[in-house]
């Protein structure tokens, strides 16, 4: 087999774990109306509309999108089908400019779009500042970036600085956060790159297991994260586990860790 189409064969996903803890996990996140958790999805299987509510351009309205583009991803991955909306946005065009750059999915415009077929949920997306809008609406709280405008050059970079904390927590987008992530990033890339030449092997059960149970858990992006770094080290794991892992947990980060893989370093 050609090494590209190889590479191709090793990244499509698993099948699903059998463990029990697999099949009992449901997406939860803290309801910002009530501060208690709430589910994403409480009728599986029904289209949830995600909403995100951004004002303005700058680095806090694109957390909000980044944050509902997780929300989104972590539906799918469970099964859900997702209607991806924004709303409220004073400059749109602009901002879905700057969120594409993100690899932030395309939102359609929630103000004219009307309430849509069949949805079973509706989830708002908002900064800290709007938590206290729409009353019967589940709503999700994201906290501030700084500063206004961050740089976009390597916008994977930003990504990565802003998953690296909590939804809830402060980011700061400035130089020194912005140069780890590049460099974080590019050393995930070329071991991915390097993994990929192993024979396959499947992601083992209990990491898969914990990696779901971090982006169940509110979104918990730097938890997943956590669960990579410890992969990156684990002497017990095979090359061909550690890419499968990664490419895993990347349709939940949208990071594009495989996106070296044929490379020559």
């Amino acid at each position: 087999m050609p090494a590209a189409a190889g590479a191709r064969a090793r990244a499509r996903p698993c099948a699903p774990s059998s463990h029990a803890a697999y099949a009992r996990l449901v997406l939860r996140i803290i309801d910002a109306r009530t501060g208690d958790p709430a589910p994403a999805a409480p009728t599986r299987r029904a289209p949830t509309r995600v909403e995100a509510h951004a004002p303005g351009r700058d680095a806090g309205a694109l957390r909000v999108m980044l944050v509902a583009d997780l929300l989104a991803r972590a539906l799918e991955l469970d099964g859900t089908p997702v209607w991806a909306v924004l709303t409220g946005a004073e400059e749109g065009e602009r901002l879905r400019k700057d969120a594409a750059a993100l690899g932030i999915r395309p939102f359609e415009d929630g103000d004219t779009a009307g309430h849509g077929p069949g949805t079973g949920q509706r989830v708002r997306v908002v900064g800290a500042s709007g938590a206290g809008g729409a009353r019967d609406v589940v709503t999700v709280a994201v906290g501030p970036a700084h500063p206004a405008e961050p740089d976009l050059a390597d916008p994977d970079a930003v990504r990565l600085a802003l998953l690296e904390r909590s939804r809830h927590a402060r980011v700061e987008l400035d130089a020194p956060a912005l140069d780890e992530a590049r460099d974080t990033l590019a050393r995930w890339r070329r071991a991915v790159a390097d993994w990929a030449r192993h024979p396959s092997r499947p992601v083992p059960g209990e990491v898969r297991d914990r990696l779901r149970a971090a982006w169940e858990d509110d979104l918990d992006a730097p938890g997943v994260l956590r669960v990579l770094r410890e992969v990156e080290t684990d002497p017990d794991l095979p090359h061909g586990a550690r890419f499968e892992i990664c490419a895993y947990a990347d349709r939940f980060l949208g990071l594009h860790l495989t996106r070296d893989v044929g490379t020559s370093y």
